[in-house]
């Protein structure tokens, strides 16, 4: 069976948004089954099985709460689409702690209800996710947004093209790009992933593309490079925004050439890997300072990702908090099934600029410290105000380092930038245009005559 000619059981006391509804889905290729109360509902469900329910929340008698509650204890399976004029944040976290499939409140978008009854059929047939939508390298969502962007990832694995994921941080831009490998034919080779910013300069290169015996000093044996390691895979270059500018000239000869050449050698070696690439800053401006090459910027950005921030997908806050939780709470030896209702409450008004990964810190934190079944809000708001450095991504805490580290050199020596480059081992040019990169000029720490 199709999912656009799935049928429906459709609940709610009001006649006339029961009759809209009803040629609301019918227009969308869906058969609507139309119940006037949940004890109606309920009889119609006894006669057939739908593929879905969307039930209002406030009705005489049995109420869309009480009607879920039913539903789910004789077919956990079925999904459950709650529709309320008196949506509030608690009844939403509620709704997503039980178990609701979704939960919208009137008015609401005829597109935004059928996009969600859509994910609902595909999932409703056996619990299972339908193949054409994608719930891939463990991405737990509840967001229409994110369920057009594996929309997306699913077009684009049946592709070879390079794909650039961009994001703010700690938005999951290594999950999203798993899940492109995943999609695509590649997903029996490896996935390769590395940070251009984790690792020194001098040592990225040879990461890369390898290294011949005798390259350098210390290249005792010969060693692939990550392109020749994923042959068949994928190659995720994180932070592509961070590599220097002399290894984007190298990486756009891979890109042309599909071919790499190992550091000392002549030769090169043919490589077959897709390229995925990430990044949270602005290329465009970069590419203006001229700090990236804009051909190699086009060549990387043939398909183009962009993964919203936490505080644009809110409907995601209760379904990973409750996620981390199961995840979290055994790595802890805590019995730790949730939250409070005030305390998820608390996480669904935070904004969370360090997005997923300032809430999986968060959820961490409460089941490291709670000693309860369920997460007391108190908890939340401590792990809130702590606002912990491990929210920073590698690049940003690196970038943050290395000033403060140039702000102590250049004080030490009093902006003798020749005898601060000697402290820190190295030569007076790479050692000034760390010094141009986060702005200190060395007149600033001269001492007076």
């Amino acid at each position: 069976m199709s999912e656009s000619s799935a049928s429906v059981l459709v609940v709610d006391d009001d006649a006339d948004l029961l009759r809209l509804l009803d040629m609301r889905l019918r227009s969308a290729g869906f058969r609507p089954v139309l119940a006037g109360s949940g004890e109606q509902a309920l009889a119609r469900l006894a006669v057939a099985r739908p593929r879905a329910v969307i039930t209002d929340l406030r009705m005489p008698g049995m109420d869309g709460q009480a009607l879920f509650e039913r539903i789910h204890g004789a077919d956990p399976s079925l999904p459950v689409i709650i529709l309320t004029a008196h949506g509030t944040i608690p009844d939403a976290v509620a709704a997503a702690q039980r178990g609701v499939f979704g939960y919208l409140t009137k008015p609401f978008e005829a597109t935004e209800l059928l996009d969600l009854l859509r994910r609902a059929v595909g999932e409703g047939a056996a619990g299972q996710p339908s193949s054409g939508k994608p719930r891939l390298a463990g991405i737990v969502t509840a967001s229409p947004l994110m369920a057009a962007l594996l929309d997306e990832v699913a077009l684009v694995g049946a592709s070879q093209a390079s794909v650039l994921i961009q994001g703010e941080s700690g938005t999951g831009k290594e999950m999203l790009a798993r899940a492109v490998h995943e999609a695509s034919q590649r997903r029996g080779g490896p996935f390769v992933a590395i940070n251009c910013a984790a690792i020194p300069e001098a040592l990225l290169e040879s990461e890369l593309f390898g290294h011949v015996k005798g390259a350098f000093t210390g290249a005792d044996v010969a060693r692939k490079g990550l392109f020749q390691s994923a042959a068949g895979g994928t190659v995720f270059l994180d932070e592509i925004g961070d590599m220097p500018v002399a290894l984007q000239a190298k990486l756009l000869r891979v890109l042309q050439e599909r071919e790499v050449r190992p550091l000392g050698s002549q030769q090169a070696v043919p490589v077959d890997v897709r390229i995925v690439s990430a990044t949270h800053r602005d290329l465009e401006s970069l590419i203006a300072e001229q700090s990236f090459r804009e051909d190699l910027y086009y060549r990387l950005n043939v398909v183009n990702l962009h993964i919203p921030p936490l505080r644009e997908r809110r409907e995601d806050i209760a379904a990973l908090a409750q996620h981390f939780v199961s995840t979290l709470a055994a790595k802890h030896g805590r019995h730790v099934v949730g939250f409070a209702p005030d305390a998820m409450e608390a996480l669904m008004r935070f904004d969370w600029p360090g997005n997923v990964r300032q809430l999986m810190n968060v959820v961490e934190q409460c089941c490291a410290l709670c000693t309860t079944v369920r997460i007391p809000a108190a908890l939340v708001s401590r792990a809130l105000r702590n606002k912990p450095v491990e929210i920073l991504s590698y690049a940003e805490a690196k970038d943050r380092f290395e000033r403060d580290y140039l702000i102590q050199l250049m004080k030490l020596t009093a902006g003798q930038v020749s005898e601060a480059a000697r402290l820190a081992q190295r030569n007076r040019t790479e050692f000034y245009r760390l010094l141009q990169k986060h702005e200190l000029s060395p007149a600033l720490f001269k001492q007076p005559e």
